[in-house]
């Protein structure tokens, strides 16, 4: 599809809708809705859902947990209304991560009470022999992960002829982790008929060059709030050794009895091991990570969405992308790799305008972190403790000198006898400030 000549995509104001009847959908859609406990839509749905369905490309750009699922899923059951007679897909949605594509297409069944749409997943670590499978008998609606989607491709399991409508769900998380050369391939593939719909939670250069390649004069509509993170989510630091990080995460679990929490490390043996140790100590614990066989990521998320396991001790795999409405309270046990990862490993809770509260663990050496931090999202943490803990030892004073004389007398060097203190640093040229500085003390 040929490159949209403009410099810049103009971003378009979103529609408000007050109720899902104000966006015209069907009597059967209605039900779903219902059944599903959907009140009202979010701004998110209320903005894309009428032009989806008036056929226009769309770029959405939203933090996850504001809605974004329904937000293309609705357009599309509407669409494609009934099955198709034959056997090849007529949407397709790329996703970053198996444990998001299985739950769109969780989202996506459920939204279809009162149809038959066949909606069906692939994605890696499920044999391919049972995809195959279900895609011979027929799917509607393909969710998947790009390099999967290319494997099916690859072996002419999968067609995409039919194809109505492309969705690219999570568009920056996939471009950071090395997917566009496998998505650029699956659009060429793609009919240029087709209707694009792009959700990304930012729309960097890359994304806005994917979408001016590949989309044919897309509608922008920001949804994003003006802060990197919203007002909903509190936000607390500990300035904790690293020896101490684990007693102070015992104690924490202690005071605050989360209802859900999902605690953050850097590393699949940081995630196991804290895993192990906390399970020791309090039920209800499981742990996730990507060297986990894909049947036990499944039966981990299955069971921490129905609320059968409370706390998940988890690496970045869930960092994006995974919507459980009732987790409390996001626990940084280790500082993310990046900023942006700490806005994403935070948007965990606070789902859906619900409240939210974050902890972060920050050493005494990681003080610059926690400062790039707070300058991304305009915002200081609060210090928190526990009172009666110790999370940093405390350094001695430094021992007085002796009263008496270090050398024999007139032996001491020439330097030490007439000592000055340093002189303070040149005053700043006219004009010129004194350099800010950017961190309180931890």
């Amino acid at each position: 599809m040929a490159e949209q000549p403009t410099d810049r995509i103009e971003s378009a104001a979103p529609t408000a809708a007050s109720s899902f009847q104000e966006l015209g959908l069907t009597e059967t859609m209605l039900s779903a809705l219902k059944a599903v406990a959907y009140e009202s839509p979010t701004p998110v749905q209320g903005g894309i859902i009428p032009r989806a369905l008036a056929g226009a490309d769309v770029l959405g750009q939203a933090r996850t947990g504001t809605g974004k699922t329904a937000a293309f899923s609705i357009p599309i059951l509407e669409k494609l209304d009934q099955p198709a007679r034959g056997h090849q897909p007529r949407a397709l949605v790329l996703v970053p991560t198996r444990e998001l594509a299985v739950q769109v297409r969780d989202e996506m069944e459920r939204l279809a009470y009162g149809r038959k749409l066949r909606v069906t997943a692939v994605y890696g670590g499920k044999p391919l022999r049972t995809q195959i499978a279900r895609l011979q008998k027929g799917a509607d609606v393909v969710i998947g992960t790009p390099g999967r989607i290319l494997d099916h491709l690859g072996r002419n399991t999968l067609q995409l002829q039919e194809l109505e409508i492309v969705v690219l769900d999570e568009a920056d998380r996939m471009l950071d982790i090395g997917f566009r050369p496998d998505i650029e391939k699956i659009l060429r593939r793609c009919p240029q008929s087709r209707q694009t719909l792009l959700l990304s939670a930012t729309v960097a250069p890359p994304v806005e060059r994917l979408a001016k390649r590949y989309m044919r004069d897309p509608e922008v509509m920001d949804f994003s709030p003006k802060g990197k993170t919203v007002d909903t989510i509190e936000q607390r630091y500990f300035t904790v050794d690293d020896p101490r990080k684990f007693d102070l995460l015992v104690q924490l679990l202690k005071r605050e009895q989360p209802q859900q929490a999902i605690i953050f490390c850097r590393t699949k043996r940081g995630t196991d091991k804290v895993h192990r140790k906390l399970s020791q100590k309090i039920e209800g614990i499981d742990c996730i990570h990507g060297d986990m066989a894909q049947n036990v990521r499944d039966r981990v998320m299955k069971n921490f969405r129905a609320g059968q396991t409370r706390i998940l001790v988890a690496t970045d795999v869930v960092g994006r992308g995974i919507d459980v409405s009732s987790i409390s309270h996001i626990i940084n046990y280790d500082m993310p790799q990046s900023s942006d990862d700490y806005v994403h490993r935070v948007g965990r809770t606070g789902r859906m305008g619900r409240e939210g509260i974050a902890f972060t663990f920050v050493t005494p050496e990681q003080g610059i972190e926690l400062t790039r931090i707070e300058m991304l999202i305009n915002k200081l943490l609060a210090r928190d403790e526990i009172p009666g803990f110790i999370a940093v030892e405390k350094v001695a004073p430094p021992q007085a000198p002796p009263s008496g004389p270090a050398y024999p007398a007139g032996s001491a060097p020439a330097e030490t006898t007439a000592a000055k203190p340093a002189a303070p640093p040149p005053p700043p040229p006219p004009g010129k400030r004194m350099p800010r500085r950017h961190r309180r003390a931890l």
